[in-house]
């Protein structure tokens, strides 16, 4: 085959118009996909750390979703503490309904009368009540009875001279000397100042005894040679609670002095099964406070990874559960036991101070778990969003490396178009002054 030559004109146009249709094309592709390095073959650098930044923003994206389940699991368990604080608050209710009503629970014990209606004429119509107020407790010689000259005495004295009274509720015993010439108004204002019980005199004359708390009453007034024969005759068998009208229903006086038991009351027994019900929700809450399988309040433990890195360059955030149960807050249900034996008994008002002392307790720990919960969920949405940022960072950096820059490329087509057709525009010319040949023949 023949080569044609072509004139340095035409071949320099040709080039030209080579050189601008490349260049418009890649314009025309840097504007069709948003990219200015589409490979590596086009920036090997940018085109690599871009790649670099995509993938650990691609990591981190990835890890939010861990995150975000993290985040509803701390929440599901915080509203579970939540709903556990409002079912210990309805138990502090109904504890303080059942000791609202504590008149029902109070050991009485009513005496026999200490004066007579002979002893109301013999003073001149001193009422029963004055009577039995003012006779001593003890004097030297044979028991009398009142008269205008002689307020009269219930024990005779000549040999134990010392009198003693013990008061006792439960567990907590009130044990005080009385003088030899004491009264029953002494005796009276005595047990009052006690603190476990009060005590009266009616208008029959009858020494009247009620307990301050629910507990087992117990009155014991003794006399011995001594004091302390006296203290210990009034907690035993031989005391002298008979001549104060306070012996034992079969008048022996035998133990520790009279005995009295509260009563049930009515409202406390309606009560059992509402603190029980209430007792019981806190475990069944406690059990459905789960999300995605896992429980901090039935003691699991969720780990939350915040980065890439594995070993000691990865960054997390451990959240142990605590198992949340009415037992381990230390609230009981009214009629069982704890490990330690002592029961609850909502009849009792010292159960029920110690009931109320608990749940203060319970919501104490509850409020802390909470709290701590709070702080972890802190933690977790400021690297929640750390990481978001950070993912925007991330691809920000990459798009500012391989991005074209649309208003750019656009100008930069147009004026490549413009060239196009001024190189085409050079070639005609350059082609017509290899015609002007022709027109010699």
């Amino acid at each position: 085959m023949a080569t044609v030559s072509l004139s340095a004109g035409v071949r320099s146009a040709l080039t030209s118009l080579s050189q601008t249709t490349a260049a418009s094309q890649q314009g025309q592709y840097r504007l069709a996909t948003g990219k200015k390095v589409n490979s590596a073959v086009d920036n090997p650098v940018n085109y690599f750390t871009a790649a670099g930044l995509n993938d650990r923003a691609g990591q981190m994206t990835n890890l939010l979703d861990g995150i975000s389940n993290g985040i509803q699991t701390i929440q599901a368990a915080s509203q579970g503490l939540d709903s556990a604080v409002k079912l210990v608050e309805s138990l502090q209710s109904t504890v303080k309904q059942a000791q609202a009503d504590a008149a029902a629970n109070r050991p009485t014990k009513t005496g026999t009368a200490l004066a007579t209606s002979t002893e109301v004429t013999a003073t001149g119509g001193k009422s029963l009540k004055d009577i039995a107020l003012d006779k001593r407790i003890g004097k030297a010689g044979a028991v009398v009875g009142a008269t205008a000259s002689d307020a009269g005495h219930l024990i005779d004295t000549t040999t134990n001279t010392n009198l003693a009274l013990t008061v006792s509720a439960g567990a907590t015993t009130f044990t005080v000397d009385l003088a030899s010439t004491a009264t029953v108004r002494d005796l009276v204002n005595t047990i009052n100042s006690s603190g476990l019980a009060t005590a009266s005199v009616d208008d029959s004359g009858r020494l009247n005894v009620t307990g301050m708390g629910s507990d087992t009453l117990r009155v014991g007034l003794g006399a011995g040679t001594d004091a302390a024969t006296a203290r210990t005759n009034s907690t035993a068998a031989g005391n002298q609670n008979a001549a104060i009208g306070l012996a034992t229903a079969d008048g022996s006086s035998a133990g520790a002095g009279i005995t009295a038991s509260g009563g049930n009351s009515t409202v406390r027994s309606n009560l059992i099964k509402q603190f029980n019900d209430l007792t019981k929700q806190i475990d069944q809450l406690a059990k459905d406070a789960s999300f995605n399988g896992k429980n901090l309040l039935a003691g699991d433990k969720l780990s939350i990874v915040f980065n890439e890195k594995t070993g000691t360059q990865q960054a997390k955030l451990d959240v142990q559960g605590s198992v949340l149960t009415a037992g381990n807050l230390g609230v009981l249900q009214a009629g069982t036991a704890d490990a330690a034996g002592v029961s609850f008994n909502i009849q009792n008002d010292s159960s029920l101070e110690t009931a109320s002392d608990t749940l203060t307790n319970a919501l104490t720990s509850l409020r802390s778990m909470a709290s701590s919960l709070g702080s972890s969920m802190s933690v977790v949405q400021t690297r929640q969003d750390f990481t978001k940022n950070l993912v925007n960072t991330l691809t920000q950096g990459a798009d500012n490396l391989v991005l074209a820059d649309s208003s750019e490329e656009g100008a930069k087509l147009l004026a490549l178009q413009t060239r196009q057709q001024l190189s085409q525009t050079a070639l005609s010319l350059a082609s017509q002054a290899d015609q002007a040949v022709l027109r010699l023949f």
